[in-house]
């Protein structure tokens, strides 16, 4: 059995007629840590021709992310196992399902109201405050005690009341 890999990414995705179609490039991986991969082709096909596609895209998820998922959709009703399930993708924000078990993790707090988050702030003296859709450390603060950038950073975050945003408890390990 030969085992043929497939790259894509969200905009390869496309809908003909209500099939799941993508433009994707045949990967060939190497044990070479110089050069570890390369495309040998490239060819366009039916999603439901592939055994597996691991979907993975980092935030923001947006609209175009959404419908994504309903492209993917169409290839898992064909048979084709989608890895990161097309609708727990679209119910599942990564940051906000962590609600579902408040139980592990620090004191969260999730709002849009400037005056909960101070509240949130002068409660615990030292929080996290971090958008819902971000990635990669990207706006992230840490807000200590005292800190006079409480309000510019809760505008920026919520966008003056208009986006939500995440707080949370520094453990007190730090």
């Amino acid at each position: 059995m030969v085992t043929k890999l497939h790259y894509m990414e969200m905009g390869d995705l496309y809908l003909i007629n209500g099939e799941a179609r993508a433009h994707t490039r045949t990967l060939n991986v190497k044990q070479n840590y110089e050069e570890w991969f390369s495309f040998v082709g490239e060819q366009d096909l039916p999603l439901a021709d592939l055994d597996v596609i691991l979907m993975r895209k980092d935030p923001p998820f947006d609209t175009e992310f959404i419908y994504a998922t309903y492209i993917l959709e169409r290839a898992e009703e064909k048979g084709t196992l989608i890895v990161n399930k097309p609708q727990s993708l679209r119910d599942c924000n990564e940051k906000l399902f962590t609600a579902w078990f408040s139980d592990l993790t620090p004191e969260t707090l999730v709002t849009r109201n400037k005056a909960q988050l101070k509240a949130f702030w002068e409660k615990h003296s030292d929080i996290i405050l971090k958008p819902l859709d971000g990635m990669g450390g990207a706006s992230i603060f840490r807000v200590k005690e005292g800190d006079p950038n409480l309000g510019v950073i809760a505008e920026t975050l919520t966008e003056h009341g208009t986006r939500y945003c995440m707080a949370q408890k520094l453990p007190a390990s730090h």
